[in-house]
């Protein structure tokens, strides 16, 4: 078993690029499985809250590969998983 504050703590990680992503800042859950359907890890690319884009990426529960010790390892692809960018003009 993990609490959701250990879980929150851990790196998280893109086995596609070794890049971290961030930490995870919220969860989605079916409230009818009761089961964990995806990650959110919380936009960093604001500075003090001010400049940059604040956007939040969406990893399904099923593109996680391994929970270890200290890091979540991911598959993420950077196109579908992604929420809150702006189209290009």
């Amino acid at each position: 078993m993990v609490k959701i504050s250990e879980f929150q703590i851990k790196d998280v990680v893109n086995v596609a690029d070794g890049k971290r992503l961030g930490n995870i800042g919220d969860i989605e859950i079916n409230l009818t499985t009761g089961k964990i359907e995806a990650v959110i890890i919380s936009g960093n690319g604001r500075v003090l809250g001010f400049f940059g884009k604040d956007e939040e990426i969406v990893i399904p529960w099923r593109n996680i590969l391994k929970i270890g010790q200290d890091v979540i390892l991911v598959r993420y692809n950077g196109s579908n998983e992604l929420i809150g960018a702006q189209p290009e003009d």
